[in-house]
C-alpha cells in the first residue's frame, strides 16, 4: 500500500463500459458503450486525476476522477465529478490488498440509504477492470451494477478535442 498503488493507470485508454440499465430494481438487462480516459498522475506524486469521456446511449458527458493516497493510513480517497451534476460524488476510501483495490462508501440511491464498493482488478498489465456494486442490506449482499474493462491505447484517447469542442 503506497502512493504507486494506481500507477497500473497512468496514461491513455480506451474503456469498454457495460452498465445495468435498472441498477437495485432485480433487472439484469445489461446496455454497452465506450469510453476513454487519459491518467496523469498529481499532487506530488501522491494522488492521480483522470479525465474521461463516456459515450451512453442517452448522451456523452465528460467525467474527471480524482484519488488521494493518505501515507497515515495507507489508504485512498477516490472522487468524482462529471459534466451531467457538477458536483463532487461521496468520496470511496480503500487501499489495495493481494493486487486487488476496494473502496467503499455510504450513500443515497433513489432516496434510499445504500453502500458503494469498488474493486480494480487485473491491475498486472494492460487490462485493468473497474466494478461498481450496491448494497441496500448492510453488505449481506452486492448487485455489480457498472464494469469497465480498460485497455492501453495505441495513440492518444481525444479527451481534450471532446472539451474544447464544448460538446458537453
Amino acid at each position: 500500500m503506497s502512493a504507486k498503488d494506481f500507477d497500473f493507470l497512468l496514461g491513455d485508454w480506451t474503456i469498454h463500459h457495460r452498465r445495468l440499465k435498472r441498477r437495485l430494481a432485480g433487472d439484469d438487462t445489461w446496455e454497452e458503450f465506450p469510453g476513454f480516459s487519459t491518467v496523469r498522475k498529481s499532487f506530488g506524486g501522491m494522488g492521480n486525476f483522470d479525465e474521461s469521456i463516456v459515450e451512453i446511449p442517452s448522451g456523452t458527458y465528460a467525467g474527471t476522477t480524482i484519488r488521494l493516497f493518505n501515507p497515515a493510513n495507507s489508504s485512498w480517497a477516490i472522487s468524482w465529478i462529471d459534466s451531467r451534476t457538477p458536483a463532487f460524488d461521496v468520496p470511496m476510501v480503500g487501499h489495495f490488498e493481494g493486487g486487488i483495490g476496494r473502496f467503499y462508501c455510504s450513500d443515497t440511491f433513489e432516496g434510499r440509504p445504500i453502500r458503494v464498493r469498488f474493486l480494480w482488478s487485473r491491475t498486472e498489465g494492460d487490462a485493468p477492470r473497474w466494478e461498481q456494486a450496491f448494497s441496500q442490506d448492510g453488505e449481506e449482499t452486492w448487485e455489480t451494477n457498472w464494469v469497465m474493462d480498460f485497455t492501453r491505447a495505441k495513440a492518444p484517447v481525444p479527451v481534450e478535442a471532446y472539451l474544447l469542442e464544448g460538446t458537453l
